[in-house]
């Protein structure tokens, strides 16, 4: 059953969608956030595959002394590590129809500090 914030962020996201494409060149970072955890995954969309993702599970308990916003900039650094260790440098942000605030902005801060070009 679908939250009237559930389908307006739906709709926002099909707009989002018509104008950012992951190629082979600038995959599609995006980003989906829950009410507890944050993941990441990075999308070619050209070939419909995905090349990294990295979420806040992974390391789970050791970051539960943590706020979800340091937790959503520790997953940034982490997709970071994976796209370069896999040569991929510059990304597309898709927020996924999500506003640019909070977590998802400091996901994206953390992709930076990482190293990536959004």
């Amino acid at each position: 059953m679908s939250t009237y914030k559930d389908s307006a962020r739906l709709r926002r996201k099909k707009g989002i969608r018509v104008k950012v494409i992951g190629s082979p060149e600038r995959p599609r970072l995006t980003v989906f956030r829950s009410c507890k955890h944050i993941y990441a995954q990075v999308i070619d969309d050209t070939a419909a595959v995905s090349l990294a993702a990295a979420s806040d599970l992974v390391k789970a308990e050791a970051s539960d002394k943590v706020n979800k916003r340091e937790r959503a900039r520790l997953v940034g650094l982490a997709i970071a590590k994976a796209c370069i260790a896999k040569g991929i440098t510059k990304v597309v942000f898709d927020r996924n129809g999500y506003i640019y605030h909070g977590r998802v902005s400091a996901l994206a801060d953390g992709a930076r500090e990482g190293g990536l070009d959004l």
